[in-house]
């Protein structure tokens, strides 16, 4: 499953390396390409590094997470690592320039490492974990400076899980600030 989930990232990241040099034939945004960081309220990321691309000649936009979230609780340390990837496609919403929503839908993984502050067993909730998530948001490239600011909504739906304790559909709100270029 590592082999997957490392060729998965490779992938992806060869690929949102080509968005970066799209045409400008087609401006689907105020911007093509945006790198930044996301806050999320999600089981697995309370903040990311993410990176925004345009596809070249459309509306469409591939928005890529890698994240982390420590926590405690009960006696257990956490930490999870995530990556998500979701399309995206966009809408303007005039007449205020730079200002969009989107729709889209992406893949979450991630893996949590869970520690016992007493020595116990801490297997039952450590491990890898995948889902899948529609999202929605607003998008707003400011005018004069190279920002664009994002808020979305990612309702995940688990279908790889560390255990079958918790319930693993919940819902994440996140809100973006990324550098555009």
């Amino acid at each position: 499953m590592k082999k997957l989930f490392s060729s998965v990232i490779v992938m992806l990241v060869i690929s949102a390396a080509g968005f970066s040099q799209t045409s400008s034939s087609y401006r689907g945004s105020d911007y093509q390409t945006s790198v930044g960081i996301r806050f999320g309220t999600g089981y697995y990321d309370a903040v990311s590094a993410s990176f925004k691309g345009f596809l070249a000649g459309t509306p469409g936009a591939l928005e890529l997470n890698l994240g982390f979230r420590p926590d405690s609780y009960y006696g257990y340390d956490a930490l999870s690592v995530s990556f998500q990837a979701a399309y995206e496609y966009h809408f303007n919403i005039r007449p205020v320039p730079g200002f969009k929503w989107f729709i889209g839908g992406g893949l979450s993984f991630y893996n949590t490492s869970l520690t016992n502050k007493s020595n116990a067993d801490n297997s039952y909730n450590s491990g890898f974990g995948m889902g899948i998530f529609p999202t929605g948001g607003v998008d707003y490239k400011f005018a004069n400076i190279p920002l664009a600011v994002t808020a979305d909504l990612r309702p995940t739906i688990g279908f790889i899980r560390p255990n079958d304790y918790y319930n693993y559909t919940y819902v994440s709100f996140g809100v973006s600030a990324r550098y555009t270029f």
